[in-house]
């Protein structure tokens, strides 16, 4: 493999920043600003949960779809460079869609299908993106790659949070095209990447051919075949979603009003139906994954636990930071002050990055990780407690400094952990149910809220930052179960 001159890091992960940018812009501004548009006040937060738990499914099956359709295309043009063509193509379309729906046709299914079909065609471009840095650079050079690539997904928050965030309830409109224009950019950056095509046809199937085999020689084929294990990942962590909201929904129809109690149960149901989902959902999702390897390693699922309880956290509360800005403390510009929250948060992250590595060498891995679910609680905390702007600023320092030492030392704790010959099984297992972390976070958030601020208002998004603080605390007590160095 010839090495990447000094140009390739950059066009080789360029497109993330697009991606990126297209991402962070929809989830923290322009679809809450939509939902609320078409849906009201009174069922915003569950209509905006149920579009990310839907979008997150939908993202789980066709990111892996792609990547393995891309392994084996034989393209002229490169394995992986149509497929991000396409994507970005289709995205255009699909946000162009999403515009309409919300502000002029004024219709919410619209919106959500166009989000949906959005969902689709980004994920086949992510999911041919992420085998460039494996097809084209050396294993001795894929650090620094790494790093251009973390960068380019950092930085986005930033980005973002100058731009969009501060025209998009003034003029939406602007802020889709911005996305627009920065996905087709990313794209025609990335054109010049040098691809060497397939040089030949993989002739085994995605999906192995079962006619005229014993039924239990069939059932084994299936389970073991890539394609297969990825849909059965995605049927996993949709059920978990679909029975906890189901149980939630019943307790909550169940309120009959007036009793402390019963509010306390509805919350303490709510935080028990994310925890409890996502440890399922990563227990059954690894069996599918790793088969034995749960047995062999139990280390490596108690991580895996430990990284969706943080990001199912984390995610949700950007997901959900607006409509708090905007009904809980009564803020002009709810857009712009959100933007600056992301700021806030995005560059302390950065800032937190590189010290963290060398503290997790001196202190241990799962010392630090287990200090940085500590410490975002607290910022969950001080987030309920917020009675200003400025409280809420200090909130996103902490959450920012616990975040980057997190991303820095849950993923290097978590390489440890896996058997080296089998690390790429082990990842991707925790790749894909890293989205079951936003299913079951904003999915059961979003609910949540709405039957807190109904009793009152405002109440609703001080429950949903306890439950998420709790899922951070929670998640530094699951690394009891992570036992450094059980596999070397």
């Amino acid at each position: 493999m010839k090495p990447p001159a000094f140009l390739d890091y950059f066009t080789i992960n360029v497109y993330w920043l697009g991606l990126n940018i297209a991402s962070c812009s929809q989830t923290a501004y322009i679809l809450p600003v939509l939902v609320e548009s078409l849906v009201g006040e009174a069922r915003k937060n569950t209509t905006l949960g149920d579009m990310r738990a839907w979008g997150l499914l939908v993202a789980i099956l066709v990111q892996a779809g792609a990547g393995l359709l891309s392994d084996r295309s034989t393209s002229r043009w490169g394995r992986r460079r149509p497929f991000i063509v396409l994507g970005t193509v289709l995205d255009i379309v699909f946000l162009t869609l999403i515009g309409l729906a919300g502000l002029h046709w004024r219709s919410y299914w619209l919106l959500f299908l166009g989000v949906m079909l959005m969902q689709f065609s980004s994920n086949i471009a992510h999911g041919a993106l992420q085998g460039l840095i494996p097809d084209l650079v050396p294993a001795d050079q894929r650090g620094r790659a790494s790093g251009i690539k973390a960068l380019f997904e950092l930085l986005p928050i930033v980005l973002v949070g100058f731009t969009i965030a501060r025209i998009v309830e003034r003029d939406t409109w602007m802020a889709i095209y911005a996305v627009m224009g920065s996905l087709f950019l990313s794209m025609l950056l990335t054109l010049p990447v040098r691809e060497e095509p397939l040089p030949q046809k993989v002739e085994v199937p995605l999906l192995p051919l079962l006619r005229g085999r014993p039924l239990r020689e069939a059932i084994f084929e299936l389970g073991t075949a890539p394609l297969a294990r990825v849909i059965l990942l995605t049927a996993i962590f949709g059920v978990m979603w679909r029975i906890s909201r189901g149980l939630l929904d019943f307790v909550i129809a169940s309120w009959r009003g007036g009793s402390t109690a019963q509010l306390v149960g509805v919350a303490l149901t709510g935080l028990v139906a994310i925890v409890l989902s996502i440890i399922l959902g990563v227990w059954w999702s690894a069996r599918v994954g790793i088969g034995e390897g749960v047995r062999r390693h139990p280390s490596f699922v108690w991580w895996v636990i430990n990284r969706l309880l943080y990001l199912a956290a984390l995610s949700s509360i950007s997901g959900f930071a607006l409509y708090f800005l905007k009904d809980r403390l009564k803020v002009a510009s709810a857009g712009a002050i959100t933007g600056n929250l992301m700021i806030v948060v995005g560059a302390f992250t950065l800032l937190a990055t590189l010290p963290s590595g060398f503290l997790a060498d001196r202190f241990g891995r799962r010392f630090l990780v287990a200090g940085a679910g500590v410490v975002a609680g607290l910022g969950a905390v001080s987030l309920i407690l917020a009675s200003d702007v400025t409280m809420v600023m200090a909130s996103g320092c902490l959450i920012g400094v616990a975040s980057g030492a997190f991303m820095t030392v849950n993923w290097a704790l978590g390489t440890d952990l896996v058997p080296p010959s089998e690390a790429g099984r082990y990842l991707g297992v925790s790749n894909l149910a890293g989205a079951g972390a936003g299913i079951m976070g904003a999915g059961l958030g979003g609910p949540l809220a709405d039957f807190f601020n109904q009793q009152l208002p405002g109440l609703g998004y001080q429950m949903l930052f306890a439950t998420y603080s709790a899922c951070f605390l929670i998640s530094s007590a699951v690394l009891l179960g992570v036992r450094e160095g059980e596999v070397l």
